[in-house]
């Protein structure tokens, strides 16, 4: 269990609250197209103006790449909490300077305070030690409450820790609850990788080692099917994921692997795509295969129906067109209706709950696309071992301020 201050027991009155967050959002017209990450913040935001504490929010905004935008300023996040929380939220015009640090300072208890887009200066995504000072100096305590970018050593997330008393959010509390409940599951488990993309072996291998069994959908059965010498016909496979494929077929755990049986395939990728249902062995080399079929499906259900903990990563099958989306849906509402512990992450597994609304119907469903991904395999974040280095070096000195 990884030791870290408690946001819950930290003494936080009246302290100047420096807050990360993820509202890396879509845009539309200016305004917040989908608030979801926004309202992922609110407990923590509502605990600290309970606690009288002046709050300065930080997040970044799409790709800048170190340069002003105007169309990347933070100024309708602002809006759109002002909305939210029904509370003045003063939008500062820059991240860092003797101006911005003025305003902080003139604010009192239970001011709002947001920062310009903090990759408005290559400094951040660089993790430049002098911009996460000019950072820290406008605050007393820092707080990381944005799970989504904890895998990344920027100047916000981990520079920034070295300079002040750091602990975790409530939403980044709750990810890392579910996240090591995954890794710790309660038996029997069960694992579902999908998605689109060939570089899931090393969470492969790790769901391996954790879980009861593993379904594979998407486009990694392609690899083993490949391995085993059997055509995938147009399927996307490449000779690396092959090759590792192989080395997992000699691991003991490979019994642990539950491959789909059968395929909805098609000639091509479109919305009224003429589809038909073979067996794995039968996928024809003018064929793709794009859905797992409902031979798949059964199996599938099978294996869920008996776990206690359910990780899902990745879609089923190309479930963004209709004629391809059935075994994606199907799993998920099937799901929904279970009594396990069941947490999804990965951005496109949260996008296909929320299209097939069963979203609310999961235990968990991660705020973390690649954070989810990289936590489950079992790295280390660079984010959250920041704050487990900062609590045992900031310990003692905490501890004397709760004797104050």
């Amino acid at each position: 269990m990884m030791a870290l201050f408690d946001i819950m027991t930290y003494p936080l009155r009246g302290k100047t609250v420096l807050l990360r967050v993820d509202y890396n959002v879509p845009l539309e017209k200016k305004k917040v197209k989908d608030n979801r990450k926004v309202l992922a913040s609110l407990s923590t935001i509502k605990l600290l103006l309970k606690n009288d504490c002046k709050i300065v929010l930080m997040s970044h905004l799409g790709r800048p790449d170190g340069k002003i935008d105007e169309n990347l300023r933070v100024t309708p996040l602002a809006k759109e909490l002002e909305s939210l929380l029904k509370h003045p939220v003063h939008k500062l015009n820059d991240c860092i300077g003797e101006d911005v640090k003025k305003k902080i300072d003139s604010g009192k208890p239970k001011d709002i305070f947001i920062l310009e887009n903090l990759r408005f200066y290559a400094q951040e995504e660089n993790n430049d030690p002098a911009f996460a000072h000019s950072l820290a100096d406008l605050g007393e305590i820092y707080i990381n409450d944005a799970f989504a970018v904890s895998h990344r050593a920027h100047a916000s997330v981990e520079a920034i820790t070295h300079f002040l008393p750091s602990l975790p959010g409530l939403l980044m509390k709750k990810e890392i609850s579910f996240m090591d409940q995954a890794l710790l599951p309660q038996r029997p488990a069960v694992w579902i990788l999908g998605g689109g993309k060939l570089d899931k072996i090393p969470l492969l291998k790790n769901a391996l080692q954790k879980a009861d069994h593993v379904l594979l959908g998407g486009a990694l059965p392609f690899a083993f099917l490949k391995a085993h010498g059997i055509s995938t016909g147009m399927s996307k496979v490449d000779a690396a994921a092959v090759s590792e494929a192989r080395k997992i077929m000699q691991m003991k755990e490979v019994k642990k692997l539950i491959l789909p049986p059968d395929f909805v395939v098609a000639d091509k990728i479109t919305p009224r795509a003429k589809t038909k249902t073979v067996m794995a062995q039968e996928i024809a080399s003018d064929q793709i295969a794009l859905d797992i079929g409902p031979e798949s499906i059964k199996l599938f259900k099978h294996y869920l129906r008996k776990a206690h903990t359910i990780v899902w990563n990745g879609p089923l099958g190309y479930f963004e067109l209709m004629p391809f989306a059935e075994g994606t849906r199907d799993i998920a509402r099937f799901l929904g209706r279970l009594t396990a512990v069941t947490i999804a992450g990965g951005g496109e597994t949260a996008e296909a709950l929320r299209k097939f609304q069963v979203d609310d119907l999961f235990t968990h469903v991660s705020t973390g696309g690649g954070a989810a991904v990289e936590y489950l395999e079992g790295k280390k974040l660079p984010g959250i071992t920041a704050l487990e280095r900062n609590h045992k070096h900031f310990r003692k000195r905490s501890d004397r301020l709760k004797r104050r």
